[in-house]
């Protein structure tokens, strides 16, 4: 038989876990340091939104590492397409539906009016990110609740198994070099890229109102090509060596084996 001072500890323990557990299933979130948005949403009740939306990610939005967590930001947010590929957390707690836990989305379009620019900040979610903010069995009454105010603040991108791949526009050729970024941990979104083409030095790229970015050559490129990135508000820089292989094909998707850390 065990003694009393063994089942007085082994209470103790069973105590300490169970706050533990409450604690994490409880956790309230400091809201003090975030900023507050509006939030509304578009498309399917389940779906991205939109088929790619202004970023130019195409159907990558509903397909992982995104799974249509995703958002078109107003003005601020998108930013003239320099907001592209921003992660955001955001938490609802205003509307009895709200869960009050966090969700992480990724700026992927552009909502350029009605509230979302009426507001300083605004996110206009896909319908699957939307009923992630709500309790279990509450996300269509949460769709339906119109306007809603929300806590928001940025958030480290983080695509865990992914690195970062190169999708060519299909206009691409060997005088016109474009293809959209995806898939950037950490800041998620890009100050600078440079291609580099077999035999040759880096060269700026321009972006493109959102995650394209392009260079017009006089003379024909010839890859493999590396591509040098650094991002927006780290300015962290990353190099993929030989992603983009000499025999290239325009809506072809790269995939690199590096990402910011």
């Amino acid at each position: 038989m065990a003694s009393s001072s063994h089942r007085y500890f082994a209470i103790v323990a069973l105590l300490a876990v169970s706050l533990k557990f409450c604690y994490c299933q409880n956790e309230t979130i400091d809201v003090a340091a975030w900023g507050t948005a509006g939030v509304t949403w578009y498309g399917e009740p389940l779906g991205a939104g939109s088929t790619g939306g202004a970023c130019g990610y195409g159907f990558a939005v509903a397909n992982p590492p995104l799974y249509a967590m995703v958002s078109a930001g107003g003005p601020s947010l998108f930013n003239n397409g320099k907001g592209c590929g921003a992660c955001y957390q955001i938490v609802c707690s205003e509307n009895p539906a709200c869960s009050g836990r966090p969700i992480t989305v990724t700026i992927t379009d552009e909502c350029p009016g009605g509230p979302c620019a009426s507001e300083p900040a605004h996110f206009d979610l896909g319908g699957k990110a939307m009923g992630a903010l709500a309790k279990p069995g509450q996300a269509d009454r949460l769709r339906s609740a119109g306007v809603l105010r929300v806590n928001y603040k940025r958030a480290a991108c983080l695509y865990r198994g992914t690195n970062i791949a190169f999708g060519m526009d299909p206009g691409a050729n060997p005088y016109y070099i474009a293809f959209v970024v995806e898939y950037e941990d950490g800041d998620g979104d890009l100050s600078y890229v440079e291609l580099q083409p077999a035999g040759g030095n880096f060269i700026p790229m321009q972006e493109m109102r959102s995650a394209v970015w392009k260079v017009n050559s006089g003379s024909a490129l010839k890859g493999p090509f590396n591509i040098r990135l650094t991002s927006a508000e780290s300015h962290k820089v990353v190099v993929a060596y030989n992603v983009i292989p000499a025999n290239w094909k325009p809506s072809e998707t790269y995939r690199s084996i590096v990402n910011f850390k």
